[in-house]
């Protein structure tokens, strides 16, 4: 199975990723969980909790930046796009997302996105060698 998820400005554009997400290697933090699946929370693809299959407790909450971020450009180097089997295709970005706490918005990780193969499912988060903050505010106006 797969779900669609938002890849353009505002959602206007969609690509379907597989379900399941198996990491090339566990993103940081996650102890060596690797298995993950994308369960969308929204309709429109802008809104996923990625929960792990290998430990139900494990749940983060992701998002498509573009969708929030149109800006958002990073550049994914040919050794990620090899270990994700991608050759010239572009990898389905998201990014975890932080709620905001004490009336504060949620905000972003757009410094170490999770770049996802769309046709096989694996993944990959990636600190970037780029200029993008680790906790960017999401519904503020710049």
């Amino acid at each position: 199975m797969s779900v669609m998820v938002a890849v353009g400005p505002s959602g206007s554009t969609v690509r379907p990723v597989p379900e399941t997400l198996e990491f090339v290697a566990a993103p940081p933090g996650m102890m060596a969980l690797r298995r993950f699946r994308l369960d969308a929370l929204d309709d429109a693809g802008a809104l996923f909790a990625l929960r792990s299959t290998e430990d139900a407790g494990v749940r983060l909450f992701v998002i498509p930046p573009q969708v929030y971020v149109p800006e958002y450009a990073p550049v994914i180097d040919a050794g990620t796009r090899a270990a994700l089997g991608l050759a010239d295709a572009d990898p389905v970005l998201l990014v975890v997302v932080h709620p905001g706490e004490d009336g504060a918005p949620p905000t972003a990780n757009l410094l170490a996105p999770v770049a996802v193969n769309p046709e096989t499912g694996a993944a990959l988060q990636v600190v970037l060698d780029e200029e993008w903050p680790l906790r960017a505010p999401l519904g503020v106006a710049a």
